[in-house]
């Protein structure tokens, strides 16, 4: 499959996403949008792609939605409600649904739906240069791609309140302590870092971290008993894989489990 606004590599089991729009931020619009979908779309359905990463080129991760598209100079203003269905929702079930581990790498700027791309994803890392805005508010909005779910359920009701209201830019370190974010590193550490946690992802076993992903989506809305159920059902689906196999057998002979994601 061709892209022109990311870029898209299969490295040792690892997709790598990379969001090539640096003139404007890497701001994002329904080309670019569609582009991401196509290629989460690949890596679901890919036995080769066992873990995905996305980061982006140049001074910002993501500037949210491209203005330039959603009220163009001298024109009406577009479809809000389109946009959103079309572009984003898609986007953030698909980072939810595919269950295999998707890591994000912010490496600047992360702003709008920028930001709620990144916090989407299941291990989010970010550069000491790095801030997160919810810039919404700024031009009368309200946070939308995920982002009035998973603020909260990450920061804190209060500190969501805040963020999404007051627009202020919080810092990797913020973003750190508020719980947005698993890592903090060096701006020329962060990829190859990021690269390193995929890699090993990719080399675990598939079906199982799956498995949690799916025991924590629901966990958002389950009630405790409803998630006992669920860990026994997911459990028992996990103990049929191959990889469980292969696990207990390596851990008896004390040698390194060879996982195939089976």
């Amino acid at each position: 499959m061709s892209y022109k606004l990311i870029s898209v590599e299969i490295k040792e089991n690892v997709l790598l996403i990379k969001f090539k729009r640096p003139d404007v931020l890497n701001s994002i619009n329904r080309h670019m949008a569609k582009e991401i979908q196509d290629a989460l779309i690949e890596a679901k359905g890919s036995k080769e792609m066992r873990a995905v990463l996305i980061t982006g080129e140049g001074r910002a991760f993501s500037a949210g939605q491209d203005l330039a598209e959603a009220a163009p100079p001298d024109s009406p203003l577009a479809d809000i409600g389109e946009i959103i269905r079309e572009s984003y929702n898609p986007i953030i079930k698909l980072i939810r649904e595919i269950e295999k581990p998707i890591v994000c790498a912010v490496n600047g700027i992360a702003a709008g739906a920028g930001a709620n791309i990144a916090i989407a994803c299941d291990i989010i890392l970010a550069s000491e240069k790095a801030v997160f805005i919810q810039a919404f508010s700024k031009i009368g909005l309200i946070p939308d791609s995920g982002g009035t779910f998973f603020l909260p359920r990450l920061a804190g009701f209060q500190r969501a309140s805040a963020m999404a209201m007051l627009a202020d830019k919080i810092t990797a370190e913020e973003a750190l302590n508020f719980g947005l974010v698993y890592k903090v590193f060096p701006d020329n550490k962060l990829f190859d870092e990021a690269f390193s946690i995929a890699k090993k992802l990719s080399q675990m076993p598939t079906k199982a971290l799956g498995l949690i992903k799916r025991a924590l989506n629901q966990s958002l809305t389950n009630n405790f008993e409803e998630q006992l159920k669920l860990e026994e059902k997911l459990q028992i689906e996990a103990s049929k894989t191959n990889d469980y196999k292969e696990g207990v057998k390596a851990f008896l002979e004390k040698r390194t489990p060879e996982f195939k994601g089976e």
